[in-house]
């Protein structure tokens, strides 16, 4: 009897680790939502206080992610997890450092809100701001099919990342002719473009946490997987 008792004691135990990491993963997300919101804030209005914030912040986002890699690295050599443990284990590793990536490119949206020379382009900066927007909406979603492990979500949420390619070729484009039209812009539209590509990256690191969510849920590696393949394994 006392060995079942200890046995249901440490299952518990566990079972409460794996959900402390989850929330905490799910934290990290909130957080990286909201730079990501504010980065998009701060260049629209090019306000540049707001810039230095969310700068100096990025490096609560960084210790995060070693705090929690260093958690699913402890699990991982005291409790020996197999099956769907495992998996959630390197779904959360992987998804911390696409998150980790994400705060980057809010940091890079956040460096262009602080280039006067900015200011001069920022008719530019609307379309930035719609596509950041998509972006947002991208992966809030994202971290809600994350929280609830959401496979289906995930595949829908998936699909997205081409949307916001095609609004980054478009956005391409518009500079393109910018800088033809009138050279002296380039280096401010420089600035544009890397914030315009920080964007674009955003739509990428969510199209891999959208494929970890799948990989949990149905063990299944899903990266490089057409989208009918894809839906046939969704379907298995």
């Amino acid at each position: 009897m006392e060995n079942i008792s200890l046995n249901k004691h440490i299952s518990g135990q566990f079972n409460a680790e794996l959900e402390d990491i989850r929330n905490r993963v799910l934290a990290m997300g909130g957080l990286v939502e909201r730079q990501l919101e504010q980065s998009l804030d701060a260049l629209s209005a090019l306000d540049a206080e707001l810039a230095k914030k969310i700068i100096e912040g990025d490096h609560k986002v960084n210790g995060m992610e070693v705090s929690i890699d260093e958690e699913c690295t402890r699990i991982i050599a005291k409790r020996q997890p197999a099956a769907s443990d495992l998996r959630l284990i390197i779904a959360i590793s992987k998804t911390i450092a696409d998150l980790e990536r994400i705060g980057d490119a809010c940091v890079r949206i956040a460096k262009a809100a602080l280039d006067k020379r900015n200011k001069n382009e920022k008719p530019l900066l609307v379309s930035i701001e719609s596509m950041g927007r998509h972006a947002t909406r991208t992966l809030h979603a994202t971290l809600d099919a994350l929280a609830r492990m959401d496979a289906d979500a995930a595949f829908e949420l998936h699909k997205e990342d081409a949307k916001l390619d095609k609004e980054y070729e478009g956005i391409i484009r518009q500079l393109m002719t910018y800088m033809m039209e009138d050279p002296r812009s380039i280096p401010g539209v420089l600035d544009v473009l890397w914030a315009a590509r920080a964007v674009e990256r955003v739509g990428d690191r969510c199209k891999n946490i959208c494929e970890y969510v799948i990989y949990y849920v149905k063990g299944k590696d899903v990266r490089h997987t057409s989208y009918e393949d894809m839906e046939k394994d969704l379907q298995s």
